[in-house]
């Protein structure tokens, strides 16, 4: 098989990414697989998310002195975690370079052995319960504009009601569906060679069980773009009044320029004018924006969002956060922003291009997405390029989109200050 790294499968469909890093002392492993929040069945919302905490087994009588996966990896001198994200799940592993073989053993071994219990199942309800109830109180905005602007987007963390019913035979079933070899990659980056992982690799996955690929399942309605729209969402609770407004990003693989351009578009908002706009309007608090899935530009395909957040002096209410963004857009779209300005935001996005590299973790996660949400766009590497060549005149088009397309208005309330009655004084 190939070991470039953005190329080669295994027999059973399994692709596979190998980026040697001579003398880093390091190897970071991710499996990458194309199920998350959207592929949950009706009813059973949150079963990606579940099924990402049950993959993360713990220590049985079996296990012997070593423990549970966790457990294992901590002891190797290393660190582990996952995300579930609307389309994708990634776990990422990072240890000492001579420990690879062993890692890849245990990774094997938990998509092998996958068989989660029901007293196991309610532990882990519990713990993503939890977890839902954080997100809800961080105010879910994210999630609300996508499903204004795209109806039938689901979150990743899921519905603790609906998986309070879930079963250990229905998390089952899920697994044996999306955790296919032909619907993961193993993306492996760190002081290894490529030959000897490869061959690895083969030995301790070439075992995993196929199955037919599911259904399709339907993608979420495309943005609204009939005329300009603004859907207003159901208010949510916020420690601080505003209002946040979402607008849909053109497909990161159809549109790529498009799609980079609304990234650059972001930066220069975030970094130069939304200062301004602060200084100079006193009905803002604060304002923030961000690209891409919760921040995270090129961190799923499409549907996808750039999201903007206003805190705003009290009585000023979401009008003054969509006339401040209309505001700013506007100078946008109607003059360019100078090379100054420019070339600033780039280099800013350039400098966390060249972190993420630096990063085995990161790396190793990068190129594990791009092999399976964007397989038919050019590599990691390319991005630093890519963005480079972003135009002011395509940013000034991206803020032209974002004005004349749809939009999302989420009014975000703060609690209630106390009137004093009843205080003693």
């Amino acid at each position: 098989m190939s070991t470039s790294p953005y190329g080669g499968r295994l027999a059973n469909g399994l692709g596979l990414a190998v980026e040697p890093r001579p003398g880093a002392g390091l190897v970071s492993v991710a499996l990458t697989v194309a199920a998350g929040g959207d592929a949950d069945p009706a009813g059973l919302h949150g079963t990606a998310h579940l099924v990402e905490h049950l993959m993360f087994p713990r220590a049985a009588a079996s296990d012997g002195p070593d423990g549970g996966h966790v457990a294992r990896v901590e002891g190797a001198g290393g660190v582990c975690n996952a995300e579930t994200h609307r389309d994708h799940t990634v776990f990422h592993t990072t240890v000492p370079a001579g420990m690879l073989t062993e890692v890849l053993e245990w990774e094997a071994r938990r998509l092998l052995t996958f068989a989660p219990t029901e007293s196991v199942l309610r532990t882990e309800t519990s713990v993503i319960a939890e977890e839902i109830r954080g997100a809800a109180a961080a105010g879910g905005v994210w999630e609300a504009a996508l499903a204004a602007l795209h109806p039938g987007s689901r979150d990743s963390f899921g519905t603790a009601a609906e998986l309070a019913g879930a079963t250990a035979a229905d998390v089952d079933a899920f697994f044996r569906r999306h955790y296919r070899p032909d619907a993961m990659v193993l993306s492996v980056v760190g002081e290894v060679d490529p030959d000897r992982a490869a061959a690895s690799v083969d030995r301790f996955f070439a075992g995993l069980p196929t199955a037919p690929a599911p259904a399709p399942t339907p993608a979420p309605a495309t943005a609204r773009t009939a005329a300009p729209a603004t859907i207003r969402t159901a208010p949510l609770p916020s420690p601080v009044s505003g209002a946040a407004l979402g607008h849909p990003l053109p497909d990161p693989v159809l549109d790529r320029s498009g799609y980079l351009a609304h990234v650059v578009l972001a930066e220069i908002l975030g970094r130069t004018r939304l200062p301004r706009l602060n200084r100079r309007d006193p009905r803002i608090v604060s304002a923030r924006v961000t690209c891409g899935y919760h921040g995270q530009w090129l961190g799923g395909a499409a549907p996808d969002l750039l999201l903007a957040q206003f805190a705003t002096a009290p009585g000023a209410g979401p009008r003054a956060a969509a006339d401040g963004w209309r505001e700013v857009l506007t100078e946008l779209a109607e003059r360019p922003a100078d090379p100054t300005e420019h070339r600033r935001a780039l280099n800013a996005l350039l400098l966390a291009c060249h972190r993420r590299a630096d990063s085995l973790t990161a790396r190793s996660v990068s190129l594990g997405r791009t092999a399976l949400l964007f397989p038919t766009a050019p590599g990691p590497d390319a991005l630093p390029g890519d963005l480079a060549r972003v135009t002011p005149a395509e940013v000034s088009a991206a803020a032209r989109a974002l004005l004349s397309g749809p939009s999302s208005v989420t009014e975000l309330t703060a609690p209630t200050a106390p009137t004093g009655i009843g205080e003693n004084r």
